[in-house]
């Protein structure tokens, strides 16, 4: 792919969205929500415009040899921009995050405190092959009062260009500033590299990609990072497991969408289960055409798995690869989760609720569940509208990032002469 520059000053876009954030942060919700309502309408309007620039992506994916998955993540359809549209009328529902008294107190002098969420202001929000990243961080960003700066992975640079572009258009007819969405429409390494120093125009940066690039932006940036991470999620199914929960819970969290991160990579079984339930577990992965990486043991077991190597444990397949780790008990499961989870989501299928518990009080992860899929870790499905990243960390945000993620707080004091 050639690279595109487009004559891009990245300072000075971060300058104009900054400048554009203080305007935001004044305006009501109801304006807010106005201007996304109006952003959806735009996106439905220009949908035929979006496939276009689609298209010129996907050849060029298509050219440097895309894998089917990515090829899924890029692709665009009406039903998929009147999806994004409809997300950007779901947020528009959502309560206000900013502007909420969480702590009001008066002091012994008279003096009133108060404690107020604002917007983080002006968020830089680097990432790769979706384009509904664009709609959707953008919408969040608005929403919560935030300007935004919008770096996209290369093989979607002309999608993404024309989609702000729309959103350019809608934002004009309303009280948002269209400076409010900035896009850097360059595929050079160099312009991502710029947003990672510009501390006194961006206050976050949110990585969401793969992880080298969520390592490249935690390990180089000088600007605040929320990290989202990378998902090796796992399935321990315990010796007391039912059958017909474990197998459901494991075919869907595995092929369901099997290149996204909340997918299972790695199924933990208890050797006793294993040995009980061999038959109709091989029926089951050869019916979803599942491949197999085990260990000694499931190659002893199961036809036509290969051993699985170190790198098996850690990776992070996005595809219809499936690690398969046999233990002995509880402990030993979540040990291995320790060493190779990424603190993304982690499952346990027993009828035993203490082992259940002990495993979601000490296994570290953002997201834990008992007799249920990895695939609800997701903004949408939790009830929070449309999410900006999964958080892996633990400082300010955890799990889907939705609206409040995307806030901090003030300390608001009214006094009447007091001094100190």
């Amino acid at each position: 792919m050639t690279v595109t520059t487009e004559n891009v000053n990245v300072e000075e876009q971060a300058k104009l969205a900054k400048k554009a954030a203080k305007t935001l942060s004044l305006l009501t919700t109801e304006e807010k929500n106005q201007a996304l309502l109006t952003l959806a309408d735009s996106l439905d309007n220009g949908y035929e415009e979006i496939l276009l620039a689609n298209q010129k992506d996907l050849t060029n994916g298509r050219e440097q040899g895309f894998d089917e998955a990515l090829i899924d993540r890029l692709t665009l359809t009406k039903e998929r921009v009147a999806d994004f549209a409809q997300g950007l009328r779901e947020v528009a529902k959502l309560d206000d995050p900013t502007g909420i008294t969480n702590s009001d107190w008066t002091l012994e002098n008279g003096l009133n405190v108060k404690k107020v969420t604002v917007p983080l202001g002006v968020i830089g929000m680097i990432y790769e092959a979706r384009p509904n990243v664009t709609v959707d961080a953008t919408g969040l960003a608005l929403k919560s009062g935030n300007a935004i700066v919008l770096k996209g992975g290369s093989s979607a640079i002309f999608s993404n260009k024309k989609i702000v572009e729309v959103i350019h258009r809608g934002l004009e007819k309303t009280k948002i500033p269209k400076e409010a969405v900035q896009f850097i429409a360059s595929t050079d390494r160099a312009a991502t590299q710029q947003l990672f120093t510009m501390k006194q125009h961006i206050d976050v940066l949110i990585p969401r990609g793969g992880g080298s690039l969520i390592k490249a932006v935690v390990n180089n940036a000088t600007v605040p990072v929320l990290e989202t991470g990378v998902g090796n999620c796992h399935l321990y199914i315990d010796s007391e497991a039912d059958v017909n929960k474990a197998l459901a819970i494991l075919v869907n969290a595995k092929t369901d969408r099997p290149a996204v991160c909340n997918a299972l990579e790695t199924a933990i079984i208890h050797k006793d289960w294993l040995e009980k339930n061999k038959d109709v577990l091989i029926k089951t992965l050869q019916q979803h055409n599942i491949k197999v990486h085990g260990d000694d043991t499931v190659l002893k077991l199961i036809p036509d798995a290969v051993l699985a190597n170190e790198d098996d444990w850690a990776n992070e397949y996005l595809s219809m690869d499936l690690a398969i780790k046999t233990v002995h008990n509880l402990t030993e499961a979540i040990e291995h989760i320790e060493d190779y989870g990424t603190k993304h989501s982690e499952a346990i299928i027993t009828e035993n609720i203490k082992t259940a518990e002990k495993f979601m009080t000490l296994v570290d992860a953002a997201a834990l569940y008992h007799n249920a899929s990895t695939r609800f870790t997701d903004g949408s499905a939790l009830g929070f509208g449309a999410e900006i990243g999964i958080s892996t960390q633990k400082l300010h945000a955890r799990g889907p990032m939705g609206l409040p993620a995307l806030t901090t707080i003030k300390y608001m004091m009214h006094g009447n002469g007091q001094i100190r």
